[in-house]
């Protein structure tokens, strides 16, 4: 399996913590997006999307989108809940994840970090609903250790990715207890080094 990705991108790193946590076999093949890689003839035929993460199998297959591809890598792992209505809920996360959170927190790394904005040239409105996703987890993170129970599920790994580096986004999260200990308990459980 070769997964094609960017290493600044959360959405690709999920994919390799989901590989190295599952210890599944795999190559990294860097694609720099800022440089445009993703848009050459031969990467828009394994994703004509023009998108990373891309998983290339051995078959020749592909697939994209960084929680489709992690949620078919750990089919059948501890990573999704057995009991079907706790994978639902999960699945509940990751579509969130998507929708509601990586618009922001990571759109806002993203101007901030590669762009070179000061937070203060920052659309009001992503930062508002960006610090929105956060305080709807540190409510479910006050009453459950991870976002779907006891364990780590891929729910954890999908939000953790932007999450962490919300701080480089502009997003102060110090009133979010909950959120900080979460971090470090799913960086702990996937053997990352903190984020700085």
């Amino acid at each position: 399996m070769k997964i094609h990705g960017d290493s600044n991108s959360g959405n690709c790193l999920k994919v390799k913590w989901v590989c190295d946590r599952l210890a599944l076999p795999y190559s990294w093949i860097e694609v720099d997006t800022r440089k445009r890689e993703t848009r050459t003839t031969p990467f828009l035929k394994l994703n004509s999307a023009g998108q990373v993460p891309t998983v290339e199998f051995e078959d020749g297959r592909t697939l994209a989108e960084s929680n489709a591809i992690i949620r078919y890598l750990a089919r059948g792992s501890e990573l999704i809940p057995a009991d079907a209505f706790l994978a639902a809920k999960m699945d509940e996360w990751l579509f969130w994840e998507q929708y509601s959170h990586e618009p922001y927190i990571a759109v806002c790394r993203f101007q901030m970090v590669y762009l070179g904005k000061p937070a203060s040239d920052l659309d009001p409105d992503k930062i508002k609903r960006g610090y929105a996703a956060l305080a709807r987890m540190e409510h479910q993170l006050a009453a459950t250790r991870f976002l779907v129970g006891d364990v780590v599920s891929l729910a954890d790994i999908s939000l953790l990715a932007y999450t962490r580096l919300a701080h480089q986004g502009g997003f102060h999260l110090d009133g979010y207890a909950a959120v900080r200990r979460w971090i470090g308990e799913t960086e702990k459980s996937l053997k990352l080094q903190p984020a700085r």
